[in-house]
Formats: C-alpha cells, structure tokens, sequence
C-alpha cells in the first residue's frame, strides 16, 4: 500500500513497470493493482506492466547470481527505453534473500554493485524489504 502512489503515478504517466514478486503473491499484487485502479490486462497486453516471479530474475536456475541479476537490471532499463518507456519504474520485493538457496548470502554485495549500476539510467528502482521478516 505503501507504494500504491509510486506505482499508479508511473503507469498514469504511461512509465513501464516491472514488479519482481513472491510468485506465491503475484495474485494478490496483481489483485492490489486492481484495486488500486489499474487496468492490469491493458497494461499486461500493451507491455507496460510485467509483474515477473522471483525464479524469472532473482532466482533464475533455482539461486541467486548477482553477474546475471545485474545483467538482467540493465537488460530491464535498457529495452523499456528503446520500447519508447521513459523511465522504468522498477519495484522488486527481496524476501526471496531469507530462502535456503545458493547464493543468497551474495545479497549485500549485489546491492552494493548495483548503487554502481543504477546512476547509469534515469529510472526509479525500489528494493522492498519487509522490516518484519528482516533484521534492522
């Protein structure tokens, strides 16, 4: 709810979205969305909106590869831009870095190398943690 603005302003100013999510959750955002008042299938049909489950970015191949992530980001911003999207409103929730799954505890470097990523492009990116699942 807390980003309800900075998504519904994004897509009202015809702004790609890509939405990394719990894949268990991709319902119930993509029901959230609704509520909100996004036409969801128009801006799925247009290609406006992704809502993508970890395991097609973070947690491709079953672990986390921070080279492949970071490739995939830049992919991501990349391609909205020559698709005519300026910018990408980029919103990925990172409880999938509390799995059991290789490479997980690479977490904090690829943050780190991303702060070094992003100044390249012009578009929004929010990592969601929920502070009731991760230490402070």
């Amino acid at each position: 709810r807390v980003l309800r603005s900075f998504i519904t302003e994004g897509l009202d100013r015809e702004e790609k979205a890509v939405h990394i999510v719990d894949p268990e959750q991709r319902y119930d955002h993509i029901e959230r969305l609704r509520e909100a008042g996004i036409d969801v299938e128009r801006a799925m049909e247009r290609g406006q909106l992704e809502v993508r489950p970890w395991q097609d970015a973070y947690l491709r191949g079953d672990h986390f590869d921070q080279d492949a992530m970071l490739a995939l980001i830049e992919e991501l911003l990349g391609a909205a831009g020559a698709a005519g999207y300026r910018p990408t409103r980029l919103l990925a929730h990172m409880e999938w870095a509390l799995l059991d799954k290789p490479g997980v505890n690479d977490l904090l470097e690829y943050e780190t190398r991303l702060n070094y990523v992003l100044p390249k492009y012009e578009d929004p990116v929010i990592c969601s943690y929920d502070l009731s699942r991760f230490g402070a």
